[in-house]
């Protein structure tokens, strides 16, 4: 395993500049890949992203299945036979039109289209089996899609070196999906089978090669927690019916895990009385900020913390009237030097004992918090001569508060962000709640 895991320890300490150990991202990438079970390939990019690094540097490329494919990836490798291949002719803009191959490739997981951008060293013929490196992966109306660059070698391969895929009855891409909850939605997974009740869809148009389509998005539900969704495809799903959507595949939002579906996918209607009503599936999950951090974010969660401090740009600031920006020194980065429109509200550091997330909570919620309007605020500014006031008076009340906040939680390079829906003071012993969880996951001494 070691061994195995060496030229992917080495491409990552290369990616981030040889700043972080060869033995601490060795245990990271054994933590990630055998406690969390995530995938190799999002396991390096995680890492890469947590010590400041940009995953897209890495080059040694993840060898997958056919299922395992999500947009997005940069080099993969892949043993897969071929399933179909043809010449076409495109013209890429402002280009001379070119012969380019297409096809479908697969293994024993599934099959995937692919294009080859750049001509091939040897011709291929349906059947044959080939290894491909440092290919990469788009999406393509929806589905995942395999693209062979100039980066990318092609070499034949003995053909009983992987064994025929043969498709089910009705299910010509895939093999048999995996059960997962809400909650254990981690992205990059594939093939996924998921039992939820649809609290809200909606039908939207969107552009996909220059024409448009319909795609059906929404939030579904089960016991653990709430997820969006994309359909791009009428399956006629309805609010508040409970389905078993097979053969999905993870994508996510600025961190959160977000169910995709098309054609490939089975639906299959359930009886209703299987999950929880709608009035209480849409009820806000209670989650720990450690596991969140583990997920990348959530949907409409709910978390107990300290705030332990308040970030630059608290209280009273001015916007830009165009851009929304708040302004630096009254000038907006995009449009310069504007009359700002006043504003408030709140960049705190939320702590729960198992990890810290950025809350950022508007003005409707900035002033039920202080107790004052944005009107007073301003008011009580111009008397200080000074913003900083503002800023005082929320330290005054916040700083070393318990608190429950609700919203979405995202993640970036910079770490986990709430944007904060609703929130409520406390009078519990956070801390000691967060102690009394740990210990419990813990077990005894």
């Amino acid at each position: 395993m070691r061994e195995e895991l060496a030229p992917h320890v080495h491409d990552i300490n290369r990616a981030l500049g040889n700043k972080v150990s060869e033995q601490e991202i060795e245990r990271e990438l054994s933590s990630y890949l055998n406690v969390y079970r995530v995938s190799l390939d999002t396991a390096k990019r995680s890492i890469v992203k947590k010590h400041g690094g940009n995953p897209a540097t890495l080059a040694v490329g993840v060898s997958k299945t056919i299922r395992e494919l999500v947009p997005g990836e940069q080099s993969v490798n892949l043993l897969a036979r071929v399933v179909a291949v043809y010449e076409k002719e495109v013209t890429p803009q402002g280009q001379e039109t070119k012969t380019i191959l297409s096809g479908i490739l697969g293994d024993a997981t599934a099959t995937v289209p692919f294009t080859a951008w750049e001509p091939l060293p040897t011709p291929l013929a349906k059947g044959d089996v080939i290894r491909v490196q440092n290919a990469y992966t788009k999406e393509y109306r929806g589905q995942v899609q395999l693209n062979f660059g100039v980066r990318t070698a092609v070499g034949k391969e003995a053909p009983d070196a992987l064994p025929e895929f043969k498709p089910g009855p009705g299910q010509p891409y895939v093999s048999k999906p995996t059960p997962v909850r809400v909650v254990d939605l981690r992205e990059g997974a594939s093939n996924v089978a998921v039992t939820a009740r649809i609290l809200a869809i909606e039908r939207r148009e969107v552009e996909v090669d220059g024409n448009p389509k319909a795609v059906f998005s929404g939030i579904l539900a089960d016991e653990t927690g709430k997820t969006q969704f994309s359909a791009w495809k009428d399956f006629d799903l309805k609010a508040e019916e409970v389905v078993r959507i097979e053969g999905a595949y993870v994508k996510s939002w600025r961190g959160i895990p977000q169910i995709s579906f098309d054609e490939r996918a089975t639906i299959t209607r359930l009886k209703s009385d299987l999950l929880p009503p709608a009035s209480v599936l849409n009820a806000s999950p209670r989650m720990w900020i450690e596991d969140l951090a583990e997920r990348g974010g959530g949907a409409d969660v709910t978390l107990r913390g300290i705030l332990i401090d308040l970030r630059e740009g608290s209280g009273l600031v001015y916007r830009c009237p165009e851009c929304r920006r708040v302004l630096r020194k009254g000038a907006c980065r995009l449009h310069g030097e504007v009359k700002g429109e006043p504003d408030l509200r709140v960049k705190a550091v939320l702590d729960d004992g198992s990890g810290a997330v950025t809350a950022v909570f508007d003005r409707e919620l900035t002033e039920a918090l202080l107790d004052k309007t944005l009107d007073a605020c301003i008011a009580a500014a111009k008397e200080a001569m000074s913003t900083d006031i503002v800023r005082d008076e929320l330290a005054d009340v916040l700083v070393a508060q318990p608190i429950e906040v609700r919203g979405n939680v995202t993640s970036d390079d910079y770490g986990l962000m709430m944007i904060v829906e609703s929130a409520k003071m406390l009078k519990v012993d956070v801390q000691a709640e967060a102690r009394e969880m740990l210990e419990g996951l813990e077990g005894p001494a």
